[in-house]
């Protein structure tokens, strides 16, 4: 379980405690055991600070911010060896993930399970076991817990080739994407 402290401003101008416990939107997988997600907090474009401390989690469409929105939220994830255990159903495990990540397992890649892009510059902390970033092409960084990835809004996927599960947080932070029209434009300019 996460524990997730949230603080308020007094109305005496002051600092308290809004929220203490077990976000709302913490889900445990049954398809694929010991995966677990909780949605820490979100912002949006307009998110502001010392007001309403109401939780914005609760409505949250998708777990993908857009330019100028952030999502922070922590995941489990168990050995890949349970992925490849005989009681395993990948279309139930698939479906399950569109439920618990919205926004997010729709961009997984079919052909490739776990690979995914988002347009968003993400922060990745490795909080505790063992981890790889397979940035597909052969091209894998191996992680452990106290390590940090800047991820640019690249191809990737979360591989855990160990025994143990890993807890990873990310920070997600919602950017625009230079299309290769813009890129091309760049380049002539140099």
């Amino acid at each position: 379980m996460i524990r997730r402290v949230v603080t308020e401003a007094t109305r005496q101008g002051g600092s308290g405690v809004a929220q203490d416990g077990e976000p709302p939107r913490t889900s445990h997988s049954k398809h694929t055991p010991g995966f677990a997600v909780s949605l820490i907090w979100e912002t949006t474009a307009d998110t502001t600070v010392g007001g309403d401390s109401a939780d914005p989690t609760v409505t949250t469409h998708s777990f993908v911010p857009a330019p100028g929105e952030t999502r922070a939220l922590t995941v489990a994830f168990p050995p890949d060896s349970v992925a490849a255990g005989p009681d395993f159903d990948p279309a139930a495990a698939g479906a399950e993930q569109l439920r618990i990540l919205p926004g997010l397992a729709e961009l997984f890649e079919a052909d490739a399970p776990g690979m995914h892009r988002t347009d968003s510059v993400d922060y990745c902390v490795v909080l505790n076991g063992n981890i790889e970033l397979d940035l597909g092409d052969g091209e894998n960084a191996k992680l452990a817990a106290g390590d940090v990835v800047v991820q640019n809004g690249t191809r990737h996927a979360w591989r855990n080739p160990g025994t143990d599960p890993a807890t990873m947080l990310f920070v997600l932070v919602g950017a625009p994407r230079i299309t290769q029209d813009h890129e091309n434009e760049s380049e002539g300019q140099a």
